[in-house]
């Protein structure tokens, strides 16, 4: 396949020991915006930033880009925008104020809310317009809480599929997905595809998209390591760097921020330490943290997570907080997240003796699914399993203060292995012999020897279990409500009446599997204004320093609304930055 003609070919990397232009005194390079972390904020900005005609270096720590963003399921949560106009899923940012208004209420941060409101749509229209970054909003895709205002679609956007073939060898340059999420060894799918996948020969629909993928991907591992069809967050990801491939703004990889440069309290630049050594850059407009947030700063979770769950991230381990402690170093004001200071995925974990452990989210396939509940070591429930994945490790974390909960399980039957599967294990039970063999599921004929094989009370657990199917039987869960919200009965079964969330357990054999909290994102993070001007303690801004993405506090003060509201105002927030940037004054010279 050709390159675009305006692409900026791989070849032409910025090294740090390139110099475009005389330097200032006491620099060795000289830029109008740097920008740290290659993610989709810190992206979205450096892109936005040089339409604007700012000269921009942007620095990736890691030899890829994408970070978290590149792992995730990609969506991006937007309200009110033309895309979900044009798509036929009309949405309203004044339901959307309505719906926040209900779900963050007086927590605070109401001014960052009302900017990212204001201007989310402009910014994904923008983008759109200028760059490769093109988006679908999605026609069914709840809100993850209920509330006035919430939305059941057109609310939550997905990036198009992208042929990686088109960045060539940039195309190595995006970081992977989980390799849990790829099937054969490198093939992305949708979730609307893993249906067909498992059931290739249920119609002639199945296995003509079957053999559409299977074809595509064999092609391409004949010339590359994993498949080229992305999807999700790595469309997103390839997508910002063909963007930036084509307007040409210089990327600089391997490249970390190691210390912020100050001038009569004004960040000037940054010291970094790259391919050229440690060096000094001058920034004329200031610096642009995104850099992936608290995830992986020892330091940071044991000062802020709680201690159940410092133990685990989802984050890439290179995160390791670099923009958050280096700001607070020199003055800038870090804010707990107010409700949490992650946003939280339920995740169990198979051991490798050869790599790092097997980590898999637990984000829709099974919990919500009817005829499977959740147990702390009291062997009751402790939350609504088929909430979204952030409020139900909230709920064990909460039921963790009292009674030990983490790592929790979830409880099944072996129908519902059959019809669903669980964790690693696919529908139909495929693999559930290697993962029994691993110790990744614990089998066992009857409740109680399953409750003495994990650890949990006996007694709790079947009277938990007997409470479980009475309210299968009746369809309503009496304690927690389990398929009453819209968001529980979209990820349910809806063959399963009355109650799509529910179902009787039994007869046996029993599986369980262990659950832990892992952050998937962070909350806590710098303090910001509606702009991402970096705040000291007393609510100042400090000249010159930016932040977006994960590096700046969450808008939602910890609650999680619904699909996309981590990217969704990473993006929003990284056009913002670039924007008012464009539009101030240069910082003084050194």
């Amino acid at each position: 396949m050709e390159l675009d003609s305006n692409f900026k070919a791989s070849s032409e990397e910025i090294t740090m020991d390139q110099k475009t232009e005389p330097a200032a005194a006491g620099a060795d390079r000289v830029v109008d915006l740097l920008v740290f972390g290659a993610g989709a904020g810190g992206m979205t900005a450096a892109l936005v930033a040089a339409q604007q005609g700012l000269d921009v270096l942007l620095c990736e720590k890691t030899a890829m880009v994408g970070g978290i963003t590149s792992t995730s399921g990609g969506t991006i949560w937007v309200p009110g925008t033309e895309q979900s106009r044009r798509d036929g899923v009309a949405d309203s940012a004044e339901d959307a104020r309505q719906f926040l208004q209900a779900v963050v209420g007086d927590r605070g941060g109401d001014r960052l809310r009302e900017a990212f409101l204001s201007s989310g749509a402009e910014a994904l229209a923008e983008l759109e317009a200028t760059s490769e970054v093109k988006l679908a909003a999605a026609k069914a895709h709840p809100d993850y809480v209920p509330g006035p205002g919430a939305a059941y679609g057109g609310r939550a956007l997905a990036p198009l599929e992208f042929d990686g073939r088109l960045l060539g060898a940039d195309f190595a340059r995006v970081r992977p997905p989980r390799p849990e999420f790829m099937g054969l060894g490198g093939m992305m799918v949708t979730r609307t595809e893993l249906a067909p996948l498992l059931a290739p020969l249920a119609s002639a629909a199945n296995l003509r998209t079957v053999l559409s993928l299977l074809w595509r991907y064999g092609r391409d591992r004949l010339r590359h390591k994993r498949g080229t069809r992305l999807v999700m967050g790595n469309a997103l990801a390839a997508r910002l760097l063909y963007s930036l491939r084509k307007q040409g703004v210089k990327i600089a990889f391997e490249t970390g921020v190691a210390e912020l440069v100050l001038e009569d309290g004004n960040v000037v630049g940054a010291i970094v330490n790259g391919s050229g050594g440690r060096q000094t850059i001058h920034a004329r407009r200031g610096v642009v943290l995104a850099t992936g947030g608290i995830a992986q700063n020892a330091a940071l979770r044991e000062r802020l997570f709680p201690a159940a769950a410092r133990a685990t991230s989802l984050a890439p381990e290179t995160n390791t907080g670099d923009g958050v402690s280096l700001a607070e170093a020199i003055g800038a004001a870090v804010d707990d997240g107010h409700d949490s200071p992650a946003l939280w995925m339920p995740t169990s974990r198979m051991g490798r003796s050869n790599g790092p452990d097997a980590l898999w989210p637990h984000i829709i396939l099974d919990r919500a699914k009817p005829g499977l509940f959740a147990v702390n070591s009291a062997g009751r429930r402790f939350v609504n399993e088929a909430n979204s994945y952030h409020d139900f490790v909230m709920g064990m974390l909460k039921s963790h203060e009292t009674v030990p909960s983490v790592p929790a399980h979830l409880i099944c039957d072996a129908s519902f292995i059959r019809d669903f599967g669980l964790g690693l294990v696919l529908p139909g039970a495929r693999g559930l012999k290697a993962m029994l063999r691993h110790g990744y599921i614990v089998e066992a004929p009857t409740l109680e020897a399953l409750a003495g094989k994990i650890g949990v009370d006996p007694t709790g657990l079947a009277d938990t279990a007997a409470d479980y199917n009475r309210y299968a039987a009746s369809g309503v869960d009496e304690e927690f409500g389990r398929g009453s919200t819209v968001v529980n009965r979209f990820n349910g079964d809806p063959e399963c009446k009355p109650n799509p969330c529910l179902r009787p357990v039994g007869p046996g054999p029993f599986y369980a599997v262990a659950v832990e909290p892992a952050d998937l994102a962070c909350s806590a993070g710098l303090r910001g204004d509606e702009d991402g001007r970096v705040l000291d303690a007393k609510g100042n801004p400090i000249r010159g320093l930016y932040a977006c993405g994960n590096d700046l506090t969450s808008i939602f003060r910890g609650t999680y609304p619904g699909p996309g509201t981590t990217l969704g105002p990473a993006i929003v927030f990284g056009w913002r930055v670039a924007k008012g940037i464009a539009a101030g004054q240069a910082l003084p010279q050194i």
